[in-house]
């Protein structure tokens, strides 16, 4: 079954620091999109196409990144807080001073960031920071 996925329109054209709360991009096109250090909070983008997209600068809380394709993405500066990156293809993605951390929700283990079954062949991990990231694989 094809189902055609609408994204919002604009999104790419929303204000620089704008909040997006609760909205769901599940299994959304956003190839290639060039988002302006937007905070989402507690949004979803469970397999959602992101290939080649640029997050810089982007904060990310409590949002389900479950299965979302990143490849190729730039992720320069992004906070991940309490996000759940299950699976997600990080393959090529540049995390330069990216921090990813938990949320202190009074509940542990609650609110860390988890990164288990993430692929990161060939991603930039400089200066990247973790704080009690569940699953973060061994990139020895």
């Amino acid at each position: 079954m094809n189902r055609q996925v609408r994204v919002e329109p604009g999104l790419a054209s929303r204000r620089r620091y704008e909040t997006l709360q609760r909205e769901s991009f599940d299994g959304a096109d956003l190839m290639s999109v060039g988002l302006r250090q937007l905070r989402f909070v507690r949004c979803s983008f469970r397999r959602a196409d992101l290939r080649q997209a640029t997050l810089d600068g982007c904060y990310f809380k409590l949002c389900d990144l479950r299965g979302a394709d990143l490849r190729g993405a730039s992720m320069r500066g992004i906070a991940l807080a309490g996000c759940d990156l299950t699976g997600a293809d990080l393959r090529g993605v540049d995390l330069t001073g990216a921090r990813w951390g938990r949320v202190l929700t009074g509940a542990p283990p609650h609110g860390l960031t988890d990164a288990t079954d993430v692929k990161l062949d060939g991603a930039v991990l400089h200066d990247l920071q973790l704080d009690q990231v569940i699953g973060w694989p061994d990139t020895r």
